[in-house]
């Protein structure tokens, strides 16, 4: 397989993956591409790369710099913008975690401990499904907000460490 072939199949797949992690194909698409680039593109050189539109790639660029996946770069004596993406997987993978907890976990738990206030008649058993239910989810919700602070604070070699531990 050649480099060109490579890197498309990289792309694509990654674009698949994106979608995984709670974003769009082409967002995912653009982290790739930025991701097996050595050197920081232009808005123009990603539109060209993916033949994609100028404001699909400005709005993806926009939401990526949103998700600390991207930044921006300028180069003295240049006008463009450049955008280039950490390489780093560690960081990437606690990027997305960090963002995903922020959008999905914690406002979960945050309904989750609302509804842990509802009042009802102990007696009645939709109440006391309704509660049992809610204070088992939360439960859940806490304890993987817990682990997941702790992947965040944690170094690489500690957290896989510690993973694999669990599995022996």
């Amino acid at each position: 397989m050649e480099l060109s072939e490579g890197r498309l199949k990289f792309i694509e797949a990654w674009g698949k993956l994106g979608s995984e992690w709670g974003i769009n194909r082409t967002m995912a698409q653009i982290h790739a591409l930025l991701l097996i680039s050595p050197e920081a593109l232009t808005t123009e050189d990603i539109m060209e790369e993916l033949t994609i539109s100028r404001g699909n790639t400005n709005m993806n660029l926009r939401d990526l710099i949103g998700w600390g996946l991207v930044e921006k770069q300028h180069k003295s004596g240049e006008r463009k913008e450049y955008f280039y993406a950490d390489k780093d997987t560690w960081n990437i993978a606690r990027q997305v975690a960090k963002e995903r907890k922020k959008r999905e976990l914690d406002p979960i738990i945050k309904l989750l401990n609302e509804l842990s206030e509802v009042k009802g008649d102990d007696k009645d058993r939709n109440y006391k499904t309704f509660r049992s239910s809610v204070k088992d989810i939360n439960k859940l919700a806490k304890n993987v907000n817990k682990t997941l602070e702790t992947m965040l604070k944690a170094e690489e070699s500690w957290f896989w460490g510690s993973i694999f531990k669990i599995f022996k």
